[in-house]
């Protein structure tokens, strides 16, 4: 990925419905989702880059 692109897990569908209900069954498999997902992980990466500059 570019640095131009945008990660979509920014504005994903699937992790507003988590957050809106972080008990729920769609929160459960967001949680388990990203622990290896790589797109998840490059997203914080470059959350961390973009806070740190």
């Amino acid at each position: 990925m570019t640095e131009n692109q945008e990660h979509n897990c920014a504005t994903c569908p699937m992790r507003q419905k988590a957050e809106a209900k972080p008990k729920s069954l769609m929160a459960r498999f967001w949680r388990w989702h990203t622990t290896w997902c790589p797109g998840w992980k490059a997203y914080q990466e470059s959350l961390k880059a973009n806070t740190a500059e």
